[in-house]
């Protein structure tokens, strides 16, 4: 049967099984016909327990992790610290041609790894492709710049291990990675339990094929932790999480006195105070749900002087109605490209339900819908699996006893607080005891000036969005949603590295100190 424009149509050589065949052809070391394997010591593994998976974008199944057990993740682990006291011995000039040689790798099968990323993770096409070149743009600055940034420095007495959350396995776990080994480490990294497997795993192949010394490992993260947390070969932890999980890994490094970078959840918010300019304000809108707000530099949060309530409304609320979600991969034609989406389904069914359940219970006690999306405004193929998804809600005052009201919510959901004093202003904007960006608009930019150093926030925007940043822009946090290092720049080659003196204190936000770079 024709399509027709009523009916969509999965574009022809984006489906799953193609996707998953040009792995095979690409990196066959990596890659069986029914599962992927385990990077240590230099090889690819058929070890761990597969666990079945479904892509969040339709339920096809793909590609479950390879989970392995303690032992073997210690086994793996001293064997990556056998490849770090080599690599640093390797002069830098190699491991720059070898760390360039990747990135022309990944540069090559560049819309292969983006496919992938839709597919685990269910991220829109733009998005997906814009992750990918965000690692291999972001890498190429630092091979630029390696030399000077590691003079007088020397590469830590272990590998550095990698925890991190699966919504940027390129643009935040792959650059981190490459970046720690042109440094001079040895790189463990986890895969996320939730999506970005096979993308990753496509990835390290075509790193190590360069001579680059990284591990890749499945597994549970409480099964896991002593080998790639505790471990005394450890050189330094690099995690990127929930604040749960980030305190329990806190406090396992700072009592190891083990180095450490932790990147945790925090309140995103959005000041507006004595603010006019809404022509500027209202394409930032729509914007800030890419990718369905699971970030941790979104915004869920705006805090409204009640006063201009009803002028944001008038530009708010046109805005979410033009967000545009669905199926990633679905157009009107087999020829038409790729649509371009805000964002796509959630991680999974299960956080879908969990966010629509938190959304259902704030109303009843109280906060008022301003909006709530259907799945009828979505992009979908006739007759697919949409239980990833949620569409864009807005409400209003959410009540204390709702997550909605403190935490970030991960997902398409934004809540709107009014307030009428410059004190209730900054105590709704510092809601969470930290956050990593912050935005106020305001017309004045002496009062920006005056309330900015009082929001709680790593980052703060006049008027604009903050983000995590690339290249020689920093990046950190304060409160709970930052433990250890800071990073970007400069800073991220010094996180993993180490300087003339054992007393030497890194910028960042320690058990025993906060420093700001």
């Amino acid at each position: 049967m024709a399509p027709t424009l009523n009916t969509l149509v999965l574009r022809p050589g984006a489906e799953w099984d193609t996707a998953w065949r040009r792995c095979l052809d690409t990196a066959p070391e990596a890659f069986r016909d029914d599962r992927v394997l385990n990077l240590w010591n230099g090889a690819w593994h058929a070890d761990g327990r597969p666990l079945p998976a479904v892509t969040p974008v339709d339920g096809t199944p793909v590609a479950g992790p390879p989970r392995l057990d303690a032992e073997a993740a210690h086994r793996a682990v001293r064997a990556a610290l056998d490849q770090h006291r080599a690599w640093r011995e390797v002069p830098l000039a190699d491991r720059r041609a070898r760390v360039s040689a990747a990135l022309d790798a990944l540069e090559e099968h560049r819309d292969l790894l983006a496919l992938l990323l839709v597919w685990e993770i269910g991220k829109p096409w733009r998005l997906a492709r814009a992750d990918v070149d965000r690692a291999i743009d972001g890498v190429r600055w630092y091979v630029d710049g390696i030399a000077g940034m590691t003079a007088g420095r020397v590469p830590l007495a272990g590998p550095v291990s990698n925890i991190a959350s699966w919504n940027y396995p390129m643009s935040v776990l792959v650059h981190a990675m490459l970046v720690q080994a042109l440094a001079g480490n040895a790189v463990i990294a986890k895969t996320p339990t939730d999506g970005g497997l096979s993308c990753l795993t496509l990835a390290c192949a075509l790193a190590v094929r360069e001579g680059l010394p990284l591990t890749l490992v499945s597994g549970s993260g409480g099964e896991l932790s002593e080998a790639l947390v505790r471990a005394p070969e450890i050189g330094c932890v690099s995690f990127v999480g929930g604040r749960d999980t980030g305190a329990r890994v806190a406090t396992a490094v700072a009592n190891l006195g083990k180095r450490h970078i932790l990147e945790q959840e925090g309140l995103n918010t959005w000041g507006i105070w004595n603010f006019s300019d809404w022509d500027t304000f209202a394409p930032q809108i729509r914007k800030s749900f890419d990718y369905g707000k699971q970030r941790c530099t979104a915004y869920p949060r705006f805090v409204v002087q009640r006063s201009a309530f009803a002028d944001f409304l008038a530009v708010y609320l046109p805005a979410v109605r033009s967000v545009r979600f669905g199926h990633p991969l679905a157009t009107e034609w087999p020829a038409d490209d790729l649509p371009d989406l805000d964002f796509g389904p959630l991680i999974n069914a299960a956080k879908a339900k969990e966010l629509t359940d938190q959304v259902a219970e704030a109303i009843d006690r109280g906060a008022v819908p301003l909006h709530q999306g259907s799945l009828a405004d979505g992009r979908f193929l006739a007759g697919q699996d949409r239980s990833a998804y949620v569409p864009p809600v807005t409400l209003l005052n959410p009540p204390p006893s709702s997550p909605l009201h403190h935490a970030e919510p991960f997902g398409p959901v934004d809540t709107i607080v009014l307030v009428d004093t410059e004190a209730e202003l900054l105590a709704a904007m510092n809601a969470s005891n930290g956050a990593l960006v912050a935005t106020l608009s305001c017309d004045d930019p002496e009062t920006f000036g005056r309330l900015a150093p009082q929001i709680r926030a790593f980052k703060v925007g006049h008027g604009k969005p903050r983000s995590r940043g690339d290249r020689d822009e920093l990046f950190g946090g304060f409160g709970a949603s930052w433990r250890g290092a800071f990073v970007g720049g400069e800073l991220l080659v010094k996180a993993v590295t180490q300087g003339p003196s054992a007393e030497e204190r890194l910028p960042g936000n320690f058990p025993d100190y906060h420093l700001m770079p």
